[in-house]
Order: C-alpha cells, then sequence, then structure tokens
C-alpha cells in the first residue's frame, strides 16, 4: 500500500509538471524575449481644433455591401480608420479609396461614402467637435 502511494504521488506530481511546463509554454513572452516593436505612422495632420476643448466621439459604422451615403456631413473633422472592407470616399470634389489598415482625413465638408468591396465595410470614425 505504501509503495501505491509512492507511485500514485509520483504520477500527481509528473501529470502536474506537466500542466506547469504546458502553461508556462503559453504564457505571453516578456517584451525583451519577442524582439523589437513595429509601429508606423497611419496619420500626421496639424489641425485647428473648433474650440480650446475639444470633445471627441468615436464611433464604429458598418457599411453593407454597395451601400452608398447620400451626400453629408459630420459635426466635426477627424480621422477616419478601416477595420475591414473598402471604402470610396468624396469629399470636395476628390475621390479617394481607402481599404483595411488605411487612415483619411475626413475635414467635414460635404462628402459621400460608398463600400467599393465585396463584404461589409467597417469604419472607425473620430470626430472632434466643440464642447457645447
Amino acid at each position: 500500500m505504501r509503495y501505491t502511494r509512492h507511485v500514485s504521488l509520483a504520477i500527481v506530481t509528473v501529470v502536474l509538471l506537466a500542466i506547469c511546463v504546458i502553461c508556462l509554454g503559453s504564457l505571453p513572452l516578456t517584451a525583451q524575449s519577442q524582439g523589437k516593436m513595429a509601429q508606423k505612422v497611419l496619420l500626421e495632420k496639424a489641425v485647428e481644433l473648433p474650440s480650446e476643448k475639444v470633445n471627441v466621439k468615436i464611433r464604429q459604422v458598418t457599411f453593407p455591401v454597395g451601400f452608398k451615403t447620400p451626400q453629408h456631413t459630420h459635426e466635426g473633422p477627424g480621422p477616419r480608420y478601416i477595420l475591414k472592407g473598402k471604402l470610396e470616399v468624396i469629399e470636395g470634389g476628390v475621390t479617394g479609396t481607402y481599404g483595411a489598415g488605411e487612415v483619411f482625413w475626413e475635414s467635414g465638408i460635404p462628402m459621400t461614402a460608398e463600400n467599393v468591396g465585396s463584404e461589409e465595410t467597417e469604419v472607425i470614425i473620430i470626430e472632434l467637435l466643440p464642447v457645447k
């Protein structure tokens, strides 16, 4: 019986050790062991703010395939980031087409936006608004 208890304890120890090795192997690496962090500037623009204090509004918008907005304006200018899909924007007579990972600046003048891709287009809209 004593031998059985030692064997059982040994098996439990090996199993626990294996679980620890598996878990530790899946832990995030330290910053030093991961290598260098990659980054790139997506948009840099000097802007004139609408007031001394600014209200920042961030929305996520999904455009169905083929959807086109009527001509419209937004409350405030700001960057727009394409999460997925392909969006054609006409603003001030200038046409731009943007895909996933791209950023464009919307000035707040009349514009249209159309999903010209083959899937839904998701956009993060950041507006810089005067505080009311």
